[in-house]
């Protein structure tokens, strides 16, 4: 089982060949290749490989599936015995991958 992980977004991601998963909004088309430099850490049959922050030549291949937004976040903020409320809503926008290829 051949593993990496990638930063995008601020966050960190572990994915596997054949993975779907939702990030922070890339700029790209659906049907677009993607393709992440910043690859942490490798794992497989060889034991694990940690970067030192990144990976040296290591690249993780992605296509781009879809392009969509989140699940509505509500924030609400009361203020008690002041009769004032304010509501707000968040969706986030995501882009959907399937992680086409791990290379060292």
């Amino acid at each position: 089982m051949t593993f990496a992980v990638i930063r995008t977004g601020g966050k960190q991601y572990r994915v596997t060949p054949n993975a779907v998963l939702a990030v922070e909004k890339l700029e790209a088309e659906a049907g677009a290749t993607v393709t992440f430099h910043e690859v942490l850490a490798m794992g497989g049959e060889g034991g694990l490989t940690l970067g030192a922050p990144t990976v040296p030549g290591a690249t993780v291949t992605a296509t781009v599936l879809e392009q969509k937004r989140g699940e509505k976040v509500l924030i609400l903020k009361k203020r008690r015995r002041k009769n004032s409320r304010r509501k707000q809503g968040h969706r986030q926008h995501l882009t959907v991958l399937r992680i086409a290829s791990i290379a060292a």
